[in-house]
């Protein structure tokens, strides 16, 4: 198997993914990430991303949710649940309204059928939109949000400026050319 430089690098840094390449690049374009910020990572196996907020960020407080396990990271609140059952976590529902930003690396597992794994992400990104809004602070809240080039991408854009007052759309040089992924960003929600 073919392994990129990307992953390589990651590998070499002790990072857990190649995918913190992808978020460290919008965090600088957008300035999206402050000190002493309270962050929610949405679907955060294997921790990448929760990684690389504590590393910029030290004083950063990380709450990580994800499905599948993820291995501890010193200073990050994992909590293994499925994201419609976010409001049962209390220690992350206590802090509704009060996330600096939301980022989410999630996507569905792909079935091979274009018509089903484009309904599949399109559910899964309104599902983590609706939380990102509801948890995030209503002034100056940010969220970043993994989603794919498909004929449901306009959709979920449109969503995503329903719900903030700016919204716009990443490709990182991480991702790779022929990956159909994208990511939006939102900031302050309305």
């Amino acid at each position: 198997m073919h392994t990129d430089s990307w992953a390589i690098k990651a590998k070499k840094l002790g990072l857990r993914s190649r995918a913190v390449f992808k978020l460290e690049e919008i965090l600088t374009k957008t300035k999206a990430l402050k000190s002493n910020g309270l962050v929610l990572d949405i679907g955060s196996a294997p921790g990448g991303w929760s990684q690389l907020i504590k590393t910029l960020e030290p004083k950063s407080d990380v709450y990580a949710v994800d499905l599948l396990p993820m291995d501890p990271i010193k200073g990050v609140y994992f909590f293994q649940e499925d994201i419609t059952n976010i409001d049962v976590i209390k220690e992350i529902s206590l802090l509704k309204t009060k996330f600096d930003l939301v980022i989410s690396d999630l996507a569905p597992n792909l079935t091979g059928i274009s018509a089903v794994d484009e309904e599949n992400i399109f559910e899964l990104n309104s599902i983590t939109l609706k939380t990102a809004v509801n948890y995030l602070n209503k002034s100056y809240g940010k969220f970043i949000l993994k989603t794919f080039q498909n004929s449901l991408f306009k959709k979920i854009r449109l969503e995503m400026e329903k719900s903030f007052n700016i919204v716009q759309t990443y490709k990182p040089a991480a991702s790779k050319s022929k990956s159909g992924e994208i990511y939006l960003y939102g900031e302050r929600p309305l």
